[in-house]
């Protein structure tokens, strides 16, 4: 009995170390995997630049705007990771290369250290005149229009419009631009940061009151750099009948994307919902790029750097 029991036990513990070992080759796996993703998406993905290309078909869009083609970019946030002067100019050739009818710009030049200045200010990773020698020289038919992000906001929104009228770029942050395409007249109302609204009321009296003088006189692209906005703007506060699209960045695409678990991080108050690409949400079509650079964590995963080319289309 006592040389079965000692087999016995001898056979357990041999169980118990092989079960052991294969544990340890598992979380040995698991770890180097979790580094290469680590690595990937620290030193390769932000590095990337790919260029989403997508039709964009729109109910009641003015056939006049068939294949009217925008280049939306977005989030650069200039010295974050994989984001220095040489990935600017990429972007700008890469921009120019499609030959668009417009392009816009979206919001978040800068990017913020955690080091704070005299002025109480976060020092800049690249500065606004540096962003906008290497952003200098993008070229669309019909010009090249601007809105303002929160990150701007918090450092110098005026300084950083300035640099760009200074390229002959047209800031709509709070303004309306008209194109004049087959006959027919599109409008383009660029509006404040989301995060700059106090009352939703007031903001969509103010976009409409913009929109005022030329109602009726073509369709309307909204540029904001937010999503979030697209509730604001439409149903009982909508800002114009002719209210097309709504262009916006800001979610980065939630700079992550997990097998399973999707996006776990999107910074929008409707989660995944306007997290990225082309969406109808309150009877609006809604279209967010996921933008160039980083912002908080310094990583992107399945969600690289994009500029995004769109042609539009009547539904």
């Amino acid at each position: 009995m006592s040389g079965s029991t000692d087999s016995n036990n001898l056979e357990v513990s041999r169980r118990r170390i092989a079960d052991t070992r294969q544990l340890l080759e598992w979380l040995t796996i698991l770890a180097i995997f979790s580094m290469l993703v680590l690595a990937y998406g620290y030193f390769v993905e932000p590095r990337r630049l790919v260029t989403n290309v997508q039709e964009v078909k729109i109910p009641n869009l003015s056939p006049a705007l068939d294949r009217f083609k925008i280049v939306a970019i977005s989030d650069i946030h200039a010295g974050s990771n994989g984001v220095d002067e040489a990935k600017l100019r990429q972007i700008v050739e890469e921009a120019n290369r499609q030959d668009a009818d417009m392009i816009a710009l979206l919001g978040d030049y800068v990017s913020q250290t955690g080091i704070r200045g005299a002025d109480g200010k976060r020092a800049l990773r690249m500065s606004v005149e540096n962003i906008a020698a290497n952003l200098a020289g993008l070229r669309a038919k019909n010009g090249v229009f601007v809105v303002l992000g929160n990150h701007d906001d918090w450092h110098d929104n005026r300084a950083i419009a300035a640099a760009f009228r200074g390229l002959g770029y047209t800031v709509l942050d709070g303004g309306v631009a008209e194109i004049e395409r087959n006959g027919a007249t599109l409008r383009v109302l660029g509006l404040k940061d989301h995060l700059q609204i106090n009352n939703w009321e007031e903001f969509a009296s103010e976009a409409k009151e913009l929109l005022a003088d030329s109602e009726g006189k073509g369709d309307v692209i909204v540029l904001e750099h937010s999503p979030d906005i697209a509730e604001i703007i439409t149903g009982d506060r909508l800002i114009s009948k002719d209210l097309k699209l709504l262009l916006a960045g800001h979610t980065h695409g939630g700079q992550v994307w997990l097998p399973v678990l999707g996006r776990p991080i999107v910074p929008s108050s409707y989660g995944q919902k306007l997290a990225a690409g082309h969406v109808r949400e309150y009877g609006l079509d809604v279209f967010v790029t996921s933008g160039v650079g980083t912002s908080i964590l310094p990583f992107r995963f399945m969600v690289p750097p994009e500029i995004a080319v769109l042609t539009l289309s009547p539904e």
